[in-house]
């Protein structure tokens, strides 16, 4: 029996923390228009996903939207962070930081630990 090959994990990620915008269509429609589209030009990039509606559980969620991106290494998400593709993304958080004041992102290694069936 043959299997089709597995896409690679995502091991690296990066994590965007979106405060509320002051002017929220102005955001969204860059968002959507501008920055998603910079961003998939990653040429490494395996997955972008974008969560709403953040409550915490505990502590304060402090946020209006996340980004999540994904790499299948952390050397794949430094290279692309270095392209003119990672650039450009990179420059354009200036531009939506004029509607959402205090972003915050950070990078990260995944390790699983649930190996279910």
């Amino acid at each position: 029996m043959t299997t089709a090959p597995s896409a690679p994990l995502a091991r690296a990620r990066f994590l965007v923390l979106w405060s509320t915008p002051t002017d929220v269509e102005a955001f969204e429609d860059h968002y959507r228009r501008v920055h998603i589209p910079l961003a998939n030009r990653m040429p490494r990039l395996l997955s972008y996903t974008v969560s709403r509606d953040i409550r915490a559980i505990r502590g304060d969620a402090g946020c209006y939207l996340v980004g999540e991106l994904a790499w299948a290494t952390i050397d794949d998400l430094r290279a692309d962070f270095q392209s003119p593709e990672g650039r450009a993304t990179a420059a354009d958080v200036d531009v939506l930081s004029q509607w959402s004041a205090g972003v915050r992102s950070l990078t990260y290694e995944v390790e699983e630990t649930h190996l279910g069936v």
